[in-house]
């Protein structure tokens, strides 16, 4: 006797050879109907049969899914049926049964990367060639379903070859892949000067190499984005592209041909080589070897280089002719600004960092940085969300109570939208205080709120509290165009949801949020927290010292100014000149003596506080000559971590109460470390700063937890800080929670915001 059944499946099953799959073993298992994309990114299967090829088609769903495949739902349904006498991929539909998963980029899988390496497959040394397992996805499309006439790859015909390829349901690979092509029929690469003039020669991808080995800087478009390549073993270009890009002391990272030369490099354990060698091909944050062949110059200060793999053919091709087989490849941006697209665009605003351009002809529809992903102690924790990763989404701990869109904070910036039990981030945008980046932001949330469906008329806005974040201009616009209210959401509160996103929770957690600056309700920076987080409200239980922040802004670049501002709270005016101009503290800033006065002037003032574990980062990392000015977002707290050893614990938190709440007192510690300058080696005091700060803010938490903890916050990426947490916390069997999914720092934020504004009782 026959039976029909329809099946719904959600997740990432477009553009993963998702369909063709489903034909394969629709074709094993004998059973007749359709399979075809649908509006919302999901996918419908009709399947009829007797029963026992119904429960053969089951079993062979399950065993033989596509490598890249990911379902979340699966919604299974008997219905009529209707007498089919084959199985087929049908047109895709517009109309949308439930939201799936829009696909990320994937690394090119083993079998692209052979053909290319063939001589006598037709593309052998072709710098496009993917198949339905690998290859761009998200950066190239236009809209949902995933369907080739919806990406950039509609601009190249498919050859007789390729289209005889994509209608044979026995290509594996290749049947209805919609991304391929072959030299014959795709995407063209070429070399051009700094000034855009093509340079004609038989391989461009070798000439640009050529180019690399004889110290030459290259700028080089791949899947999402511009790179900016060049050799990373010499000093001496490594110097002059830092002069160029207007990059002092910024990190690099660093592309290797393989796993073999990346372990020249770093320190490789197994689960590191895995995740190199996975579909998403993150860039990881790794221990340099003492022996390192790279230039101290990529990582000034630091003891980890980033390290990832070729992701592409194009990459590949281009590593294989290094001599050094590795080389710099960073973001082909002008500072402060989103990485290029378009070629037109890299020629205008990167002749002046580079010599030479790797041009291609395929369009860059959505921009998609590399995702960058470190050892947090325990845990593998996210700096950013691009390549691989994003727009996957998260699942909630159950249905929002509405639709959310969610504009993050300011720095290292994502935006995000929620519905159902889904949060969906945009990929890395960046610094919105930079306004090229903010029309990235509005772009993007416009974008993914498209591809989601999501309706703004029927949308609450969710933004950060902080009054003067250029992200809330957008939201206030979001707001008035389609009437809907705005909800604003404190920093930190958002931090600590975040996780309770990430990990399901629904009841409330006491967390910890650590980072360098959040808005406060009473108009102070925040940013050493313990609070008592759900998605209705927060309660603040205690914080680091507040400090004054002489300069205000000033004092973020320029940490003596902080260091001044505790120094005062036990030193006399007096001893503090002396101990400042002893040590050319100001100096060593590159700030002319004369201005302590002025500082000491600030100070008095009482204007502006900070709470922020960053900025006590910072003065600690300026009192003990590490660094003393910040060129980058978190470079004195970065510097401190890797210029720290741990020893026997010599620093203990003093904790007080006041006006209601804990007070871990920062000033305390620092008397101590001055007075033990002089008799312990700084590389120890700079470990004990970092843990007798961590370790005060979880006697807090203590005193109100139950049995978990969460951290979140920039300063949660810190092995130190976050050890001495869990050390701690384990002391007392309560269980520490922390980001995984999304970065703890500010690309978290928006997920946090969903979390609140989607669950919360009221508007």
């Amino acid at each position: 006797m026959l039976e029909a059944y329809r099946v719904v499946v959600s997740g990432i099953v477009q553009g993963v050879g998702f369909r063709p799959f489903v034909y394969r073993v629709a074709k094993k298992a004998g059973v007749k109907g359709y399979v075809r994309n649908m509006g919302g990114s999901e996918v419908e299967i009709h399947i009829e049969g007797d029963s026992r090829s119904i429960k053969r088609f089951m079993e062979l769903f399950d065993s033989e899914l596509p490598p890249v495949a990911m379902i979340y739902r699966r919604e299974i349904n008997k219905v009529r049926v209707n007498g089919f006498v084959d199985f087929e991929i049908l047109p895709s539909q517009k109309k949308s049964i439930v939201r799936s998963i829009v696909p990320p980029d994937f690394a090119s899988c083993i079998d692209c990367i052979n053909e290319v390496d063939d001589p006598h497959k037709r593309w052998y040394r072709y710098p496009f060639n993917s198949c339905a397992y690998c290859g761009p996805r998200y950066s190239i499309m236009m809209d949902i379903p995933y369907d080739r006439e919806k990406t950039s790859m509609n601009d190249f015909p498919l050859c007789r070859e390729c289209s005889a390829e994509y209608r044979d349901p026995g290509n594996i690979r290749r049947f209805h892949a919609q991304g391929i092509s072959c030299p014959l029929c795709g995407p063209k690469v070429w070399l051009a000067d700094r000034d855009g003039r093509e340079i004609h020669v038989d391989d461009p991808v070798r000439e640009a190499a050529k180019l690399i080995n004889e110290g030459y800087i290259i700028s080089i478009k791949g899947i999402g984005g511009f790179h900016i390549a060049c050799l990373a073993s010499d000093d001496d270009v490594v110097l002059e592209l830092r002069k160029r890009k207007k990059r002092p002391q910024k990190p690099f990272a660093i592309m290797a041909k393989d796993v073999e030369t990346a372990s020249r490099l770093v320190i490789l354990n197994k689960d590191a080589e895995q995740r190199l060698l996975s579909p998403q091909h993150p860039i990881i944050l790794l221990e340099k070897r003492e022996n390192t062949p790279a230039s101290e110059y990529v990582a000034p200060g630091l003891k980890h280089l980033g390290i990832f793999l070729p992701y592409t053919p194009l990459h590949h091709i281009l590593m294989n002719h290094i001599e050094d087989g590795f080389a710099i490849m960073t973001s082909g941006n002008p500072r402060g600004e989103p990485m290029c697209i378009k070629n037109s665009e890299a020629i205008k605003k990167l002749g002046e960092i580079v010599d030479y351009h790797l041009l291609h002809n395929r369009r860059i529809v959505n921009r998609v940085d590399d995702s960058v992903i470190r050892y947090t102690y325990k845990w593998v924790t996210m700096l950013r969300r691009g390549r691989g990763y994003a727009p996957t989404w998260i699942i909630l701990p159950r249905e929002l109570n509405r639709d959310v869109v969610a504009f993050g904070a300011m720095l290292q910036n994502t935006g995000g939208v929620g519905f159902e039990d889904k949060a969906v981030l945009t990929q890395f945008i960046g610094d919105c205080d930079e306004y090229r980046t903010l029309l990235d932001l509005k772009i993007y949330i416009r974008r993914i709120s498209r591809l989601y469906r999501i309706d703004p008329r029927k949308a609450v806005v969710a933004v950060d509290l902080h009054p003067g974040y250029p992200t809330r201009m957008l939201a206030e616009e979001w707001s008035r165009q389609y009437n809907v209210d705005i909800i604003e959401i404190q920093h930190h509160w958002a931090h600590i949801t975040s996780v309770m996103a990430e990990k399901g929770i629904r009841d409330p957690i006491v967390g910890i949020a650590i980072d360098g600056a959040g808005y406060g309700p009473d108009g102070h920076i925040w940013g050493g927290e313990v609070i008592k987080a759900s998605s209705n409200r927060y309660e603040r239980l205690g914080h680091l010292e507040y400090i004054e922040m002489p300069g205000g802004d000033l004092a973020t670049v320029y940490p003596v100014r902080i260091l001044i501002a505790i120094l005062s709270r036990f030193m006399s005016e007096e001893e503090l000149i002396k101990f400042i101009s002893n040590r050319n503290y100001l100096v060593k800033a590159g700030r002319d003596p004369r201005e302590l006065d002025i500082i000491l002037r600030q100070v008095e003032n009482k204007q502006v506080y900070t709470s922020s574990m960053g900025r006590a980062l910072d003065a600690a990392s300026t009192l003990l000559d590490i660094c003393h000015i910040r060129t980058y977002e978190g470079e004195p707290a970065m510097k401190l971590e890797a210029s720290s050893e741990e020893s026997r614990a010599i620093l203990e938190p003093h904790i007080v109460r006041r006006n209601g709440a804990w007070i871990v007192e920062t000033h305390k510690l620092f008397e101590r470390i001055i007075e033990l300058m002089d008799s312990v080696d700084h590389i120890h005091l700079a470990y004990e700063i970092q843990r007798a700060l961590a370790v005060g803010l979880a006697e807090i938490a203590l005193k109100y937890c139950d049995d978990r903890v969460a951290i979140s916050g920039g300063a949660a990426v810190n092995s130190i800080i976050v050890k001495s947490i869990v050390d701690r916390c384990r002391e007392e069997d309560i269980e520490v929670l922390i980001n995984t999914q999304v970065p703890p720092g500010d690309g978290g934020i928006s997920l946090g915001q969903i979390y609140i504004a989607g669950y919360m009782d009221y508007i």
